[in-house]
């Protein structure tokens, strides 16, 4: 059974169609990536997941449940978490009143479980040492340490990540693939939209390639990446 699925999900924006009959299922603990070129419709695909946009036309399923009518709130206290391509945490808070907020708000968690939570995805993110400290001040990677964490504080089974090793050092990038590979075997399931390749691929097991919308090719990332139209369309290479 899939955790999460879509089904025939189309959007336009006028008569630009950036979501074109899209369909994938997601199976529970399963790592799916996402690639394709700017303006692929990647973006716009996980916000019809998560109900910032509602499809034109299809289904949005979570545990086979028609979600497609559902708030981005309930779909949050129903399991899918996100992070942001440009972090967005509330900079006027430290980073542990922001896992804080996660916690209560979009986990559902009260009383001592909350703070118990966000102490323990703290050490998971490598974060503890920066609690007390106003998010608003942090660099790129700790700022997107933060995202992750603040998506695993509303206790997500499903969570998509919007480009987060964007930006990074080699180094850096490094350090925050061995995060998500972490919380990948723990048992959640990951939808990751990436245009750093080779972060993508050492963690997920199946991609999606998208073009205008629709999805070119779907399959491991060893037979997306050969294929001779994700290389032209993609990476630029004539095929």
């Amino acid at each position: 059974m899939a955790i999460l699925s879509l089904q025939g999900a189309s959007k336009s924006f006028g008569a630009l169609k950036v979501t074109d009959d899209v369909s994938f299922d997601l199976a529970p603990g399963e790592a799916l990536g996402i690639i394709g070129p700017n303006g692929a419709g990647k973006s716009t695909l996980f916000n019809l997941i998560t109900g910032n946009l509602r499809p034109d036309a299809g289904r949005v399923m979570l545990d086979e449940r028609d979600i497609t009518a559902e708030t981005p709130m309930q779909r949050c206290a129903s399991g899918i978490g996100r992070s942001f391509q440009i972090p967005q945490p509330f900079d006027h808070l430290t980073v542990y009143e922001n896992l804080l907020v996660a916690a209560r708000f979009g986990g559902g968690l009260s009383g001592a479980a909350a703070p118990a939570v966000c102490m323990d995805i703290l050490q998971r993110t490598g974060l503890s040492a920066l609690a007390d400290r106003k998010a608003g001040g942090l660099p790129l990677l700790n700022r997107k340490r933060l995202e992750l964490a603040r998506a695993l504080a509303t206790r997500p089974r499903v969570i998509l990540l919007d480009e987060i090793a964007g930006g990074l050092t080699d180094a850096e990038c490094v350090d925050l693939v061995a995060t998500i590979r972490a919380i990948h075997a723990e048992g959640t399931a990951i939808i990751w939209i990436e245009h750093v390749l080779h972060a993508l691929t050492s963690v997920v097991t199946r991609l999606i390639a998208l073009n205008f919308g629709r999805v070119l090719m779907s399959g491991t990332p060893e037979e997306v990446m050969a294929s001779p139209q994700v290389q032209e369309i993609y990476l630029g290479i004539e095929a």
